[in-house]
C-alpha cells in the first residue's frame, strides 16, 4: 500500500523530510505541501514535484485520504497542527522539539488518546545501526552495565542565526541549545541508558542576541546508578557531536556532527574482554547511517503491521521531561528528580518557568 503524505512547513528541515520520503517513493508519495508563505511553498512544490499546495492544513485534511502529516514548522505551531491531523485520523510525524512544554505535550497526548491517529516524533539518531547495536548490548548486559557517559552537543551559531524571528525565544522556540539542538543527543542517551533519576544543571548566556541560554551543563544520575555529563552549546567554534558510554567491559565512543555512520564509532575493550567486544559489536544491524529516511522506513513498517509508529509521543515526553528538569535546575539552583515537575509547576507550563537567571 502506497501511503499519502502531506508536508506542513516548507523551510529548511522540510527539505530533509522531502529527500527522505523520495528515497521511499515506492511506499509513500507527497500529495500536498502546506505553508503560510505562498512563494516558499510554491518553490518547495516545484523542487519536489508535489502536485498540490495550500496555505492551511485544514483544507487538505478536509479532502480526506491523508495517511501521514509531516510537521516541519517552527516549534510553536507543532501541537495545534498535530491536533488537526490527529482529529483527521492521520499519523503525525513531528520534528523535535515536539512541543514547547510538558503541558503542551500532555495536551497532545490527550488528543492522541481521543482519536485513532498516532504521533511519531523525529528522533533519527536512534535509527542508525550503531546506536541500535549499542542499545541491544546495554539491554542484554553482554559488555557489563553502564557506569558513566558523556553527551556533548558543541555547535556554533553566529549572531545572524538568531535574526529569524522565532529563534532565541522561550515563547516561540521553547529554549536554546538544550531544547533545540542537544535534544537529539539527549534522546539517544535516554534510549540507551533508560530512565533518568536526578539532574543538576547550570546555564549561561552572554555573547549572542538571544533571550535563551547559549550553554547548559548538566550532571544526570540514571535509575541503574550510571552518571552522565551533558553539555549543550551554540558557541563552540570547532563543532562536534560526541557521545561516550563506558560500560564495565568496554568504552563505546561516537564522534560526528549532524549524522553518523558505523565508521564514526570507536570501541575499546577492557583487558581480557577483547573477544566479547568483537562478538558483541559484530552483531546486526550493520551499515545503516542515522537519517530521517531510516526512521521514516520504520514508521511505514509499523503502519503496514498495524502497530504504533516509532518514536511514540510518550517516549518523546520522557526526553522533554529531562530537558525541562535541566532548565528548572539551572534557573532555581536545585537538583530535580524525575516526576517532580507536575501540573502547577511553572516549569511544566514553560521551559523558562519562573524566569531565566539572567533576566
Amino acid at each position: 500500500m502506497r501511503r499519502r503524505a502531506v508536508v506542513v512547513g516548507t523551510g529548511g528541515i522540510a527539505q530533509e523530510h522531502a529527500k527522505a520520503l523520495r528515497t521511499l517513493s515506492d511506499r509513500v508519495e507527497v500529495v500536498a505541501a502546506v505553508d503560510v508563505d505562498p512563494d516558499r511553498v510554491g518553490t518547495f512544490a516545484r523542487e519536489w514535484d508535489v502536485p498540490r499546495t495550500a496555505g492551511d492544513l485544514a483544507a487538505v485534511l478536509a479532502d480526506g485520504n491523508v495517511d501521514l502529516v509531516h510537521v516541519c514548522t517552527p516549534p510553536s505551531a507543532h501541537v495545534p497542527l498535530a491536533e488537526q491531523a490527529l482529529a483527521a485520523g492521520a499519523t503525525v510525524v513531528v520534528e523535535k522539539p515536539v512541543a514547547l512544554s510538558l503541558a503542551e505535550t500532555d495536551r497532545l497526548l490527550a488528543a492522541e488518546a481521543a482519536g485513532t491517529g498516532s504521533v511519531a516524533v523525529v528522533s533519527q539518531h536512534r535509527f542508525g545501526s550503531g546506536v541500535q547495536r549499542l542499545r541491544s548490548i546495554v539491554e542484554d548486559s553482554s559488555l557489563g552495565r553502564p557506569l558513566v557517559a558523556t553527551c556533548l552537543t558543541q555547535w556554533y551559531r553566529p549572531d545572524a542565526y538568531f535574526q529569524v524571528p522565532w529563534r532565541g525565544t522561550f515563547a516561540l522556540e521553547g529554549g536554546g541549545p538544550t531544547m533545540g539542538h542537544g535534544i537529539h543527543q539527549v534522546d539517544v542517551l535516554l534510549s540507551v541508558l533508560g530512565p533518568w533519576q536526578e539532574v543538576s544543571a547550570m546555564a549561561a548566556r552572554g555573547s549572542r542576541p538571544t533571550e535563551t541560554e547559549e550553554v547548559s551543563v548538566a550532571t544526570v544520575r540514571f535509575a541503574d546508578g550510571a552518571l552522565a555529563s551533558v553539555v549543550n552549546s551554540v558557541v563552540s567554534v570547532r563543532e562536534t557531536t560526541t557521545m561516550r558510554f563506558d560500560l564495565e567491559h568496554a568504552s563505546v565512543e561516537l564522534n560526528h556532527l549532524y549524522g553518523y555512520r558505523d565508521e564514526d564509532f570507536r570501541v575499546t575493550a577492557a583487558p581480557g574482554h577483547e573477544d566479547d567486544v568483537e562478538k558483541a559489536w559484530s552483531r546486526a544491524p550493520q551499515g545503516v547511517p542515522s537519517s530521517h529516511a531510516a526512521q521514516f522506513r520504520a514508521v511505514l513498517d509499523a503502519l503496514d503491521d498495524g502497530a504504533a509508529p516509532p518514536v511514540p509521543l510518550r517516549e518523546a515526553r520522557a526526553t522533554l521531561e529531562l530537558v525541562a528538569a535541566v532548565y528548572r535546575s539551572a534557573f532555581t539552583g536545585e537538583a530535580v528528580r524525575r516526576g517532580q515537575i507536575q501540573p502547577g509547576d511553572p516549569f511544566h507550563a514553560a521551559m523558562d518557568g519562573t524566569g531565566a537567571v539572567w533576566r
